[in-house]
């Protein structure tokens, strides 16, 4: 399929009215004509934890949700891109039931990374353990298989329980690529149309290594999914954390990437009143990207940042963040923490009071996003201008909580009136109808207090301009036969 350059909205099947056919009502009675790029919908598929992020299944919609008729209803009047988490399943998966039954003799054993097809002995060293690029404090969690009685050391690179409700799924496998093929044609079958490949940098084990982005290994997988992929005429969006030198490398092998550095540096220009950053990182950016400045997770920090920023500039701009109330995520890894410590994963907060609830400052940030190239995707708690909210929900305290508030229809209604909020429905209508954002683009800068982005194509021409020393954001654009200028 072809991607449409127009905005696309990021929101969980449950948090715009609490389950996916309230979500298609709220998106035909406030926002159809405003994501005409689609809607990317956080995990609904059943799962055992992580908000989604720990499937059982891709078969099936999580009944508390809806099921497949609710999702291919939303496809009638909008695109669908939906996570496959192809680097783990849930612990709770029928295919890892039936390894903790049987062990190596279940028909899905060949599916899991046991310590043995990376350490045939069994006993990695130490040296190689801290090389790996960790999110936890060692790579594999031990289970009991009940036939035998044996542990069995499996592969876990995520998960806060012990053992890890996130098992690791061997993409060498030939049961994982058949299996991870009918997923794809399921998804077909119900027109989803984009996929992204959450976690995929981690998919590549192999030892004496980092077991993150292994070179040339994850470009064999990803050309074998994105053709898999081609057939079933779904596009496939890989989501990478890691230095921007990573991202611009899939760029160049023809993929579409996420621009996880936009965020910061938009932030950064905002608050320190300064542009010099943001003008000289969209100069040198690759084009075909996915642009944000919020998610379910946060504002990326280390390690897309690294050699961009000095540690120092960001704890500037992470202190301010913390003072407006938000919290962070750490890197857990020592080796890939900066040399003096620093280790700051994500900001996070709700963006709009990361700019301290700021109207002007908060639709400035929407505009720079919006005009420079790529698709443009809105977080469902920064299209309503949503605060930061309660990290506390039902006694389990998850700093991720910050910017996942699920509204009610009541909330939404309200909040769609605010001015603040209709000031960016009329920015995103203006970039998905304008013309020439299919065309040339061009920064320019006169001053480190403002930035310029052009467009251009044909006879149609728009240029914003961003005063940061007052957060005043101005759209020059080409009307039927002049000049017209327009506040935002």
């Amino acid at each position: 399929m072809e991607i449409q350059n127009k905005v696309q909205l990021i929101t969980y099947p449950d948090s715009l009215g609490g389950n996916l056919q309230t979500l298609n009502d709220v998106l035909l009675k406030y926002f159809a004509d405003i994501f005409e790029g689609g809607i990317h919908i956080l995990p609904p598929f059943p799962s055992s934890g992580d908000r989604g992020f720990a499937p059982l299944t891709y078969f099936e919609i999580e009944p508390e949700f809806g099921d497949w008729e609710d999702i291919r209803e939303i496809s009638k009047n909008f695109d669908i891109m939906v996570d496959l988490m192809v680097n783990h399943i849930s612990k709770q998966s029928i295919y890892f039931q039936d390894f903790l039954k049987y062990g190596r003799k279940s028909k899905y054993a060949d599916m899991f990374i046991t310590i043995d097809k990376i350490w045939p002995d069994n006993n990695p060293s130490k040296e190689e353990i801290e090389k790996i690029f960790l999110r936890r404090t060692e790579p594999f969690s031990e289970y009991k298989i009940e036939a035998t009685g044996e542990i069995e050391k499996v592969w876990t690179s995520f998960g806060k329980t012990v053992p890890s409700e996130q098992i690791d799924i061997d993409v060498k496998s030939q049961t994982t690529r058949k299996l991870l093929v009918e997923f794809l044609t399921n998804f077909s079958e119900n027109n989803i149309k984009m996929i992204r490949l959450d976690a995929v940098g981690y998919v590549i084990k192999k030892r004496g290594t980092s077991c993150f982005f292994i070179e040339p290994e994850i470009y064999r997988f990803l050309n074998w999914f994105k053709e898999q992929a081609r057939l079933l005429n779904i596009e496939i969006l890989p989501e990478v954390h890691a230095h921007y030198s990573t991202q611009f490398k899939l760029s160049e092998h023809g993929n579409w990437i996420y621009d996880f550095i936009l965020p910061y540096a938009v932030l950064e220009a905002i608050i320190t009143k300064n542009s010099s950053r943001l003008y000289k990182y969209l100069k040198i950016r690759p084009e075909k990207q996915f642009t944000m400045l919020d998610c379910h997770d946060g504002v990326p920090v280390i390690p897309d940042l690294n050699d961009l920023v000095e540690p120092q500039e960001l704890k500037k701009v992470v202190d301010v963040c913390l003072e407006r109330g938000a919290n962070l995520s750490r890197i857990f890894s020592p080796k890939f923490k900066s040399k003096d410590g620093f280790d700051v994963h994500q900001i996070r907060g709700a963006f709009y009071s990361l700019l301290n609830c700021d109207d002007d400052a908060y639709i400035a940030a929407r505009a720079i996003q919006f005009f420079t190239p790529g698709i443009p995707q809105v977080y469902y708690v920064g299209l309503l201008a949503g605060k930061n909210d309660s990290v506390n929900k039902n006694g389990v305290i998850d700093g991720r909580e910050i910017n996942r508030h699920n509204f009610s229809v009541n909330e939404i209604d309200s909040a769609v009136k605010k001015p603040v909020v209709q000031r960016l429905l009329k920015l995103i209508r203006f970039r998905n109808e304008y013309p020439a954002f299919n065309g040339k683009f061009k920064v320019t800068s006169t001053g480190i207090n403002n930035i310029e982005l052009k467009w251009e194509k044909g006879k149609n021409l728009c240029v914003l301009t961003i005063d940061f020393s007052s957060n005043k954001s101005i759209i020059n654009y080409k009307g039927d036969s002049k000049m017209v200028e327009e506040v935002l």
